[in-house]
């Protein structure tokens, strides 16, 4: 990827937020050219009666602020509701070789897409195509397959409760659960490794614990950068006094020290808030010997006479607690300080924190979950938090903090390769059909059948599933194979232009617009990362006539596929509340009066147990689940080995590429760049700022290579080296992942550095060696 202008590195000492957020903010709306429109619609975000962010997954507030949003959502906000468009004479001018050698940036920027298009070989062109058209192509190449598991269908998290629901009961009726989705790729280990351990794939925080907690832990997660509206809540804890304690092996600027924008008082005396009263600088793959660790203290006080474990909650809710306390303290110190790189003081400072609270939350991200133990580490968290019986009670609990805006709800919703004996039944009874009982296919999986020719058709509602997957290079000549790829989208992205030999690009409604049906205007509904489901409406105009929205076009696509049956899709592609009554059929436990109680301003929490400390798990306990050992990937005997973590710049979200800029990092102009300890880089005969390449430790022996790297001296742990996702994507191998739920293990890669003599060519640097 070529930058517009000359690389700057230039270290940022401001705290996050504050006027830089504001000047940024000002900036997206002016470049995309709707300062009027954005303002008004920013008006209606995350507000009653209004739209849901289309960003993160983190819950609204209150509700008394007129401005509840963030700097990365007017970002979203901003590039979603531009005035740029890409119609049928821009893909007239442009073929698709041409635009595959365009950058991620470029091709975000070109605006929103107008009308359905459909990929010509004979001229390399996407050519118009109208919707009767193209959904006969999806039915026909669909009923043509040997088998229904010869379709993959995947699913952003940006699709609502509705839309989502509906592609479950299609695709099932269809006959396969292949169901590729965002959440494989970064929350699976909480959707597999909770359950066993408290009986639900969620989180058991909300919001008010906030207000409760007497400490909190935000462990692996960049927070002022994927879900900054959290920080306000970690900023009025901070006001309190209540510790926070960050673990990660990059020292975010959020979590040092934050000026919130929407604070008078703050900005104009160019105020701060200090956040994490304890940084734990943890290696890559550290972090379960830090849990470990802490857990060790509390195994040796109350061995020692001193009574800091919760023995009534321990007596009546778990089972196992015996064999992690045997294991655990049979651990060295020395060993445990080595693999966290956390010296053994520090990790005393922190389970003394964690003694001290009554009530604490552990948050978590996706340094925890990409790892190739990253479902069994999770569960290590729950560990610790039942130790103090910190599950049940006013703020406390765990909390991953998700994401994409709807992904926990889309796997509510009956999105899921692997579903329940309990959901299929409820479908059979609902719908009147045999469900298919075969788990089907998760991301990874998906890919391995389009490399060996057993998957024909992908369908994509909504994402860039090509560019965020791992293997890049194998994954480009996966897609390449396929019969057709349908890429249903509100923007031009990379997968539209590495596709099948068929092709169709259908564009919807963006969750800021509004829906116009038969039946009057109509919403969708969101789940956010904490149980809670809102109404979404959006309030400004398509962005074209032509553009239809997600729930008509899976109704519309299961009409073409399924002429036979009698599930009523012309019916709900038009009256939402029809779609939200068979979800509450479905779900009677957690939808019951949906229709109804979706009206309420606030939306409603669906239930989850271990609030109440009810544990569905099969033996009706919270169970404490051991993992041998310290390490939560396989090791690598070469002394040159790093840990390589992919990682997002603060102006990207997802595979979206806002701008080259990465400003709480101090990285301008520039995305192809190393951060790396400054010692590990003097031992290695490295020069500040010189181009290198990334290599692999792949166990198949194919080589993985990313050239053109810019090192950066960074504070990272020894041993320890970061860069940005997608571009390094190529050097994460497909079979590299949790082995649990399927997660790629993209914060744990082995790789080593290699000199080079000169820059990369500005065409590798374009697609970082894919």
């Amino acid at each position: 990827m070529s930058a517009q202008k000359p690389p700057r590195y230039k270290p940022y000492h401001q705290p996050a937020g504050g006027w830089g957020a504001a000047a940024a903010t000002a900036k997206v709306l002016l470049e995309q050219s709707v300062v009027s429109k954005g303002s008004r619609a920013l008006l209606a975000m995350n507000q009653p009666g209004g739209f849901k962010c289309p960003s993160c997954a983190f819950p609204d507030a209150d509700c008394t602020k007129k401005l509840e949003f963030c700097e990365n959502g007017v970002k979203a906000l901003a590039f979603e509701a531009t005035q740029a468009r890409v119609t049928r004479e821009f893909f007239a001018r442009h073929s698709v070789s041409e635009l595959m050698e365009q950058s991620d940036y470029w091709l975000e920027m070109q605006g929103r897409l107008t009308e359905p298009m459909r990929y010509d070989a004979a001229t390399d062109h996407y050519v118009p195509c109208d919707w009767d058209t193209a959904f006969e192509i999806i039915g026909r190449h669909l009923r043509g397959l040997k088998s229904p598991h010869e379709a993959e269908f995947y699913t952003s998290g940006r699709t609502p409760n509705e839309a989502a629901f509906l592609y479950a009961i299609f695709v099932r009726q269809f006959g396969t659960n292949n169901f590729p989705d965002c959440s494989n790729m970064c929350h699976e280990p909480t959707s597999r490794g909770l359950p066993p351990a408290i009986g639900v794939g969620k989180g058991t925080v909300v919001l008010e614990d906030f207000e409760h907690a007497e400490a909190i832990f935000v462990i692996g997660q960049n927070t002022g950068t994927n879900s900054p509206r959290m920080m306000t809540h970690l900023v009025e804890a901070r006001k309190r006094g209540i510790p926070i304690v960050a673990v990660n092996p990059m020292p975010e600027r959020a979590l040092i020290r934050f000026t919130e924008p929407q604070d008078v008082v703050q900005m104009a005396t160019f105020g701060s808030t200090e956040i994490s009263s304890e940084f734990v600088h943890v290696r890559i793959g550290g972090d379960l010997a830090l849990l470990k660790g802490m857990m060790k203290v509390l195994f040796e006080r109350e061995a020692a006479g001193e009574p800091v474990l919760d023995h009534e909650f321990l007596r009546e809710h778990t089972t196992g607690l015996e064999a992690v306390r045997e294991e655990i303290l049979s651990l060295d110190w020395a060993d445990i300080v080595r693999v966290s790189g956390v010296a053994e003081e520090q990790i005393r400072r922190c389970a003394e924190i964690y003694i001290r609270s009554n009530a604490t939350i552990i948050c978590y991200g996706m340094g925890l979950t990409q790892h190739q133990q990253g479902s069994r580490l999770v569960q290590q968290v729950a560990n610790l938090l039942f130790l103090r019986g910190n599950f049940g009670r006013p703020g406390a609990g765990i909390s991953p903090i998700r994401g994409h805006s709807n992904v926990q709800g889309d796997r509510t919703v009956g999105i899921d390769e692997k579903p329940s004996a309990a959901y299929l039944d409820r479908v059979g009874e609902v719908f009147g059909f045999e469900p298919p009982r075969a788990h089907g296919h998760h991301t990874v999986e998906s890919i391995a059948a389009m490399m060996d020719g057993t998957a024909k058709v992908f369908i994509g509602l909504g994402g860039n599933f090509v560019r965020a997957v791992p293997d890049t290079e194998q994954a480009y000549a996966a897609m390449r194979k396929l019969d057709l790829t349908v890429g249903i989208t509100t923007k031009l992205n990379r997968g539209h232009l590495v596709h099948g030999r068929e092709a169709l690009i259908l564009p919807v409604i963006a969750r800021s617009e509004r829906i116009q049906t038969a039946a009057g205007e109509q919403f969708v509904t969101i789940e956010d990362s904490m149980s809670n489901v809102t109404a979404s409406r959006g309030v400004l105009e398509p962005a074209s006539p032509q553009l239809l929205p997600e729930v008509e076009i899976v109704c519309r696509m299961a009409m073409a596929t399924l002429p036979d049956s009698r599930i009523p899709w012309a019916d709900y592609a038009v009256d939402y509340d029809l779609v939200r009554a068979r979800i509450a059929d479905v779900y009677p436990a957690l939808y019951a009066g949906f229709v109804e109680r979706i009206r309420a301003p606030k939306g409603f929490h669906l239930d989850v147990a271990p609030r109440r400390r009810v544990w569905l798990t099969p033996n009706g306990k919270a169970n404490f689940l051991p993992l041998p050992g310290l390490e939560v990937n396989d090791p690598v005997a070469d002394p040159s080995m790093l840990r390589l973590a992919t990682v997002r710049s603060h102006d990207q979200f997802n595979t979206t590429i806002y701008s080259y800029n990465d400003r709480y990092r101090g990285v301008y102009n520039d995305r192809m760049v190393l951060f790396m300890n400054e010692e590990d880089r003097r031992e290695r005969g490295l020069r500040p700022e010189q181009q290198v390449a990334l290599e692999t430790f792949s166990t198949d022996g194919r080589q993985r290579r990313v050239e053109g790297l810019t090192v950066l001296d960074y504070p990272m742990p020894r041993g320890s080296v970061a860069g940005y996702y997608p571009e390094l994507n190529p050097l994460l191998p497909l079979d590299y992942h949790d082995r649990i739920s399927g997660t790629p293990a993209a914060k744990s890669i082995p790789v080593r550095v290699i000199a080079m003599d000169a820059p990369a060519p500005a065409a590798a640097q374009a697609e970082a060696g894919a």
